[in-house]
């Protein structure tokens, strides 16, 4: 069963991130563009967007403001 991520969660189920998917969002969150964190990581621009749209879908996170706040509560 999955469970869906809402804001006012106390702790978001971070397991559920692979660990490009944490490195990527600790990237964005640190306030790097999607180039920046694609350069650092060794991938694409567009690999970099795949995790960050699958991580949005796992832990229903809309907007980059809701990324940085789950990086924060995670730790990252």
């Amino acid at each position: 069963m999955s469970r869906t991520l809402t804001m006012t969660d106390a702790e978001p189920p971070a397991g559920e991130l692979a660990p490009r998917e944490r490195e990527a969002l600790r990237h964005i969150a640190a306030g790097r563009t999607y180039l920046q964190t694609a350069r650092h990581m060794g991938v694409s621009r567009h690999t970099v967007d795949a995790y960050l749209r699958r991580i949005r879908a796992k832990l229903n996170a809309h907007t980059t403001a809701d990324l940085t706040r789950l990086a924060v509560t995670l730790g990252l």
